[in-house]
């Protein structure tokens, strides 16, 4: 019993400092987000969705919000692990978080759901916002918050492992700029797959994200280009290797010291 007690207080404790972290620091990370969406939903949204007309049945505007959504969950949560994690490292703090009677499942959960909040946090603002721009409806509720919560989750353990393997600051932004940034705009936020070629359209279903985006549209519009339980299989497998690994990390102490 004191065992599970002393786990649960180091997990409250990590979880409360990342929290703290990016909160006091909201005109940085969680206000670009929510200014950047909207720029979005004007110049993509109202803009040039006027001229596109609608797609799968929905206004533009609408067919987008939830991919935009998602995209601020997948860049929120990812990078707050990885700037949170890294500094750690840096910092030489990471050292004594080892050494302490702290099991590293509490190390790796307290940093991963920190970043799952705040990337919880930034897609309640961008859905707000996007409350100014048109009415969103939600077919299925649940389906929505499970697939939100699963993506920010693969995407912050991404976050870790990226951290984990970082020697410089300039490493933490290989992934983001060079991956997450190109799969995300390549992952139906902004268009239906069902617009690409046949050959395109089987490579774009290798896009994990593509998976994430169109499950997470379902949830809003009932609407999708791929199959839901594949997407929410790939999303349950992707959390259990990326935890499993990240743990295997932990455990080996690889990377932890610079």
């Amino acid at each position: 019993m004191n065992h599970w007690r002393s786990g649960w207080v180091a997990f409250v404790t990590i979880l409360s400092k990342e929290i703290r972290r990016f909160t006091r620091i909201w005109p940085q990370t969680l206000l670009p987000p929510g200014i950047t969406m909207a720029m979005y939903f004007v110049i993509f949204g109202n803009l040039i969705g006027s001229r596109i007309g609608e797609m799968d049945g929905f206004a533009y505007i609408d067919y987008i919000v939830p991919g935009l959504i998602m995209m601020s969950v997948i860049t929120n949560s990812y990078s707050n692990v990885v700037s949170s994690f890294f500094s750690t490292k840096f910092q030489r703090s990471i050292e004594e978080l080892m050494v302490a009677p702290v099991s590293p499942h509490v190390i790796l959960l307290g940093y991963t759901f920190g970043g799952v909040a705040r990337g919880l946090a930034v897609g309640l603002i961008v859905t707000l916002m996007s409350l100014f721009f048109t009415r969103l409806p939600v077919a299925h509720i649940w389906l929505t918050i499970s697939v939100v919560f699963l993506t920010a989750l693969v995407f912050a353990l991404g976050g870790f492992i990226n951290a984990v393997y970082a020697k410089s600051f300039d490493d933490i932004s290989i992934v983001p700029t060079f991956v997450l940034t190109p799969l995300t705009y390549l992952g139906g936020v902004f268009y239906s797959i069902n617009m690409l070629p046949e050959f395109w359209q089987n490579v774009s279903l290798a896009n994990p994200i593509l998976h994430m985006v169109n499950a997470f549209r379902y949830g809003f519009l009932g609407v999708s280009d791929i199959q839901i339980g594949v997407a929410l299989l790939l999303m349950v497998i992707f959390t259990a290797v990326l935890y499993g690994y990240s743990y295997w990390l932990l455990v080996r102490g690889i990377g932890m010291r610079q």
